[in-house]
């Protein structure tokens, strides 16, 4: 038996590299994809730049349609003359004109040049905005699937510390056991719980993180 206390660090080793090894069988591509593409649709940083990206295409549209304001149309309306007078008019009636600004018509073109350059600038804005969401999605969901395992392997530890403890417990009652290994274990046990402990802590954090990306609890998601 008093082997059994030296033994459990090497058990936990063991543990803790076999978890490591089959950590990737945890992760869900397809969940992962579904995860981008919710926190896409509800994160409001990415609605931002989604909205800088349609006020840029108004404006592209505006500075075409705005050819239109060069030019002005206008009438004159002059009454026809029925009585016979020294100063006449010689035209009566509607009399229509059109009117084109030129100094208004040459800077058309640069405008809507800055126009469509302003909307690739928020178009790649955006590209760039959801390549970093992503980035940060797969960063915070792998590492909740990390915390996930690790608190999976620190309760199995604290179970087989905890049953090593009842069978040192059951054997320093009958005088099998010394004091001193009774409370080795005691102690083991506590630094456990306390591992245990942060490492739920941790979990829970690593959780919260990740559903802040999402707008939405990760329960919510099926």
């Amino acid at each position: 038996m008093r082997y059994a206390v030296f033994l459990i660090p090497l058990f936990l080793f063991v543990q803790s590299a076999r978890a490591q090894e089959t950590l990737s069988k945890d992760v869900s591509i397809e969940y992962l994809e579904k995860l981008i593409a919710i926190c896409k649709a509800n994160y409001p940083k990415v609605k931002m730049y989604e909205s800088r990206m349609q006020v840029a295409e108004y404006g592209v549209k505006k500075a075409k349609l705005s050819y239109y304001d060069i030019i002005n149309f206008s009438y004159l309306y002059s009454p026809t003359n029925t009585t016979a007078t020294l100063s006449s008019t010689l035209l009566s009636g509607y009399q229509f004109g059109f009117f084109v600004n030129i100094g208004a018509l040459l800077q058309k073109p640069s405008l809507i040049k800055q126009a469509k350059g302003e909307y690739q600038v928020a178009k790649f804005d955006k590209e760039a905005n959801d390549l970093t969401m992503e980035a940060e999605v797969k960063k915070r969901y792998y590492t909740y699937i990390q915390k996930k395992a690790i608190f999976r392997v620190r309760s199995g530890a604290l179970l087989d510390v905890e049953s090593m403890l009842a069978n040192i417990r059951h054997r320093f009652e009958n005088g099998q056991e010394s004091l001193e290994k009774y409370n080795q274990v005691i102690l083991m046990q506590t630094d456990h719980m306390q591992n245990l402990i942060t490492s739920e802590s941790e979990l829970l954090i690593a959780k919260s993180s990740l559903e802040e990306l999402l707008g939405q609890k990760l329960e919510d998601i099926k």
